[in-house]
């Protein structure tokens, strides 16, 4: 009798087999919250990623609506490596993940409006915490506490090769 190894090693049953990647490349929002994290970003760009769009600053615009008593809506704009302003809410609604990048000890608190994005659209948010050289662990914790609350994944990467490690591993292509 033969082993389940070799059995499933036989001509009949490779028969059975997909032949077909198990797994295609996935659209990926790349996002820097912060200066530090955008040349990170925009060094990671440089790779030629085919299925990552990276995005290196956010920005708000409110619009009054003067036939309401609120204090009206806040659109979210992107801008990308060529200086375009794109539409957050369209960016976000054709992806698979975001990735959101800050460097440990900077303002990340951008992060709730790029959440609240994800959360509407049902994408997961991957959050990258970078610590720079001579940052501390209060540091780290400091951008950690900002991104846990909103983030399905929450890494503390060490540089530049982590991270595009991390987006090969998430299938940015």
């Amino acid at each position: 009798m033969l082993s389940e190894s070799a059995r499933m090693s036989t001509a009949h049953e490779a028969g059975f087999r997909i032949q077909e990647p198990n797994s295609k490349q996935r659209s990926i929002k790349v996002i820097a919250l912060d200066p530090s994290s955008a040349v990170l970003v925009d060094q990671i760009a440089k790779d030629g990623w085919s299925g990552a769009s990276f995005f290196t600053s956010l920005s708000f615009a409110t619009q009054k609506n003067p036939d309401s008593a609120s204090d009206g809506s806040v659109q979210a704009w992107l801008n990308d490596l060529a200086g375009r302003a794109l539409d957050l809410m369209s960016e976000v609604s054709t992806c698979d993940f975001v990735v959101v990048v800050t460097c440990a000890g900077e303002d990340a608190r951008a992060v709730t409006i790029i959440a609240d994005a994800c959360a509407l659209y049902h994408k997961s948010l991957v959050s990258l915490v970078v610590p720079q050289e001579g940052m501390s662990e209060q540091d780290v914790e400091i951008s950690l506490k900002h991104l846990r609350p909103h983030s399905r994944m929450l890494v503390v990467a060490q540089g530049i090769d982590y991270i595009e490690v991390m987006l090969s591993a998430l299938r940015a292509g």
